[in-house]
């Protein structure tokens, strides 16, 4: 039997569940950043079960069997395509160079590199700058609120959950009429995206540590690094952006 279930829906249902799960119980040694830790230990050791069982041994073999020029080309279509969105959200910020560049890759990219196979904007200079929409609400200092692992998708916070729907409803792949070709595109990306991690997550998993807080505090700082372009203000002397009124990091304190 089909189920049809639209990526808008499932993104509401995520963001649903988050706002919903605000309220569960927590501990009183709760990290400040993650009260909600005890539900989101559960979710993350369902997806690490999943992932152990279906997402990761597909992967493997595709890393291992797919011709390193495939893999190459289909990375390089997605991040094509996630080029466009970074071009609007490098807009939103209000970031001139970086828009310019990002809709140069993309028209480079889509037209001689054909739909993005082939990366000719990079040796010509044109670097990525990804954005998304939950890093544009980060600029304009939206809280980024409690860390929440969701289902399947993993690491996130409140902010990031509650763009999710409408980054599911401007994807390309989702936004495609033929159902057989986007759930292929759907898998192919998801494998793609998860074979990019297979060293940092066995290297994870090898490692004597704890996996979930690791993960977490990584996740947090990564996100941080991303709004802030790769150079946050010193912890130590700044307030937390999730903490300060709506104004945009280059008009935050930096004292």
């Amino acid at each position: 039997m089909r189920i049809a279930l639209s990526r808008w829906g499932m993104g509401t249902a995520l963001v649903a569940l988050t706002l919903l799960s605000t309220g569960c119980a927590t501990g009183p040694n709760a990290h400040p950043n993650d009260p909600l830790e005890p539900m989101n230990r559960k979710v993350a050791r369902f997806n690490d079960t999943a992932d152990d069982n279906v997402l990761r041994p597909v992967a493997t073999g595709y890393r291992d069997y797919t011709p390193k020029p495939v893999q190459t080309g289909v990375s390089n279509f997605f991040r094509n395509l996630s080029d466009v969105w970074s071009t609007a959200n490098n807009g939103l910020q209000l970031k001139g160079r970086e828009t310019a560049e990002s809709l140069m890759r993309v028209v480079v990219n889509t037209i001689f590199g054909i739909y993005g196979i082939f990366d000719v904007a990079t040796p010509i200079g044109l670097e990525r700058h990804p954005e998304d929409f939950g890093q544009t609400l980060g600029y304009w200092g939206v809280p980024s609120g409690p860390y929440v692992v969701l289902p399947l998708l993993g690491p996130s916070t409140v902010r990031d959950t509650s763009v999710l729907p409408l980054e599911f409803s401007t994807d390309f792949v989702s936004k495609h009429d033929v159902v057989a070709e986007r759930n292929v595109a759907w898998l192919v990306r998801t494998v793609d995206k998860r074979a990019s991690l297979l060293q940092t997550s066995d290297l994870l998993t090898d490692a004597a540590i704890d996996k979930y807080s690791f993960t977490r505090d990584a996740y947090l700082q990564y996100r941080r690094n991303q709004v802030y372009d790769g150079n946050p203000p010193d912890e130590d002397n700044l307030v937390d952006p999730s903490a300060e009124p709506l104004a945009p990091p280059s008009a935050r304190s930096t004292k």
